[in-house]
């Protein structure tokens, strides 16, 4: 493997930003160089590829917790390929996929068949999700502490076989796993008593703006209090997916440091970007589970992540054809496909000055490594995978239809205006994208984790 140096750059990590030089040897950090500002000679270190990174930005590569790649199953609306080129586009460098594929990852076999797939075709490191169901205990204890990132139950309305909701089986399951468990809240009964209503009074033709009334606060908050009250009952490491609401933020206050949280929690950029006066531009396309909610909701959001109430960011990818987000509100699919756009928008915050860089790359790098114990990745450490993200912070492009790698060909941030951009992407010390080039015959590893 090519030896590479990365100079002068502005290295963004651990809550501090300083000028520095990287070593990568064997896939590995081998060397940071600390220089004073304004100091631009090269360090003596012999290298097969130096990168002079003057002005630009290093970060470890983001690691999204939180995607749906379609494979297997759905693979006309992505693959395991085209999105891991997407996010390494985006500066994502690791993923963690769910199990609502066709079929369903509720079985040890068929999760294993996944990370075979995706052994062929990622260029970025892999993980995968165990899905529960009310039938499926025995899997779900099975899965290895060192293999498997954690179980994801969804406690309400969802995709196929997946709802889990027997308060038998949720005992045992939260009682028992050696893995993090990953919920997504949201109270089945109270949405469906809520689509019965617009249903009788719309018909098929809802207005997309009642998403936000339909998937409630209420269920939200309803099903994460629940959540909460059995992680506590039985010591559960539980994490809970997407907070979407100010309400929520309520049950999760703690002042503990995230190595010593048992719960946890995440938000995505899009709760961050809209709010419910976007649905009447945006329609299906910022429809997604949860729902984008208020103005309020987006502001207190952000509060959360700036005082540490949520841990980490995610995007939950999920990316559906146009022709689908195009449908009238009941028949268009939830989900939105960001992860080539997640970090971009991020950066716009912080452009705005409502967050800082240290605190971006802290909730995108390194807490999502803490939060699920990812063993030497999420950081820049002498010893860790070489993972890392360069970055021009002074350059201005829009997103175009033109330039989106996800297979589905859209985005919500279409025509937004960046003002920041990845111009590299390291997966294991291997130059996988730059300047929008892939080479996509790079292979990334499967994520191991530390428990």
């Amino acid at each position: 493997m090519a030896t590479t140096f990365i100079i002068n750059a502005n290295i963004v990590n651990e809550g501090e930003i300083f000028i520095g030089d990287i070593l990568i040897e064997d896939g590995y950090i081998s060397k940071i160089i600390r220089k004073t500002t304004g100091f631009q000679k090269p360090s003596e270190y012999f290298a097969d590829i130096v990168i002079d990174a003057t002005d630009k930005f290093l970060i470890p590569g983001v690691i999204d917790c939180h995607v749906h790649f379609r494979e297997p199953g759905l693979t006309y609306k992505a693959d395991i390929f085209s999105e891991s080129r997407a996010a390494v586009a985006g500066g994502v460098t690791s993923f963690m996929e769910m199990p609502n594929t066709i079929p369903n990852a509720t079985t040890l076999e068929i999760l294993e068949e996944k990370y075979k797939i995706a052994s062929e075709k990622s260029i970025a490191n892999y993980s995968f999700f165990i899905g529960g169901n009310n039938s499926n205990v025995n899997e779900l204890l099975g899965v290895s502490k060192k293999n498997v990132c954690g179980i994801k139950l969804f406690l309400g309305a969802s995709t196929g076989n997946m709802l889990t909701n027997q308060l038998e089986v949720l005992e045992q399951i939260f009682s028992n796993a050696s893995v993090p468990i990953a919920a997504h809240c949201e109270d089945e009964e109270i949405i469906n008593n809520n689509i019965a209503k617009f249903k009788e009074k719309y018909g098929e033709n809802a207005p997309y703006q009642f998403h936000s009334e339909i998937r409630s606060e209420e269920a939200c908050y309803k099903s994460t209090k629940f959540a909460i009250e059995l992680a506590k009952k039985h010591n559960t490491r539980l994490h809970i997916t997407h907070v979407s609401t100010t309400k929520e933020l309520e049950l999760l206050k703690n002042s503990l440091p995230l190595t010593n949280k048992n719960i946890t929690a995440e938000v995505c950029p899009h709760y961050l970007w809209f709010d419910d006066s976007d649905y009447a531009d945006e329609k299906g396309f910022i429809k997604c589970n949860p729902s984008i909610k208020s103005a309020n909701d987006k502001t207190a959001l952000l509060e959360g992540l700036l005082n540490n109430t949520i841990d980490i960011i995610t995007t939950d990818h999920a990316p559906h054809t146009i022709e689908e987000k195009q449908q009238t509100y009941f028949n268009c699919p939830s989900g939105i496909a960001s992860i080539e756009h997640s970090l971009l928008i991020m950066l716009e915050l912080y452009k705005l000055n409502k967050i800082t860089l240290e605190k971006v790359i802290d909730k995108m790098c390194h807490s999502p490594a803490i939060c699920y114990n990812i063993e030497k990745r999420g950081f820049i450490k002498v010893g860790y995978w070489a993972d890392i993200v360069l970055l021009d912070m002074q350059s201005n492009w829009k997103a175009e239809k033109s330039n989106i790698v996800s297979k589905c060909g859209w985005s919500p941030y279409q025509e937004i205006m960046f003002h920041s951009k990845i111009t590299h992407t390291f997966v294991n010390g291997n130059l996988v994208y730059y300047q929008n080039h892939f080479k996509a015959n790079m292979k990334g590893k499967r994520l191991l984790f530390t428990r």
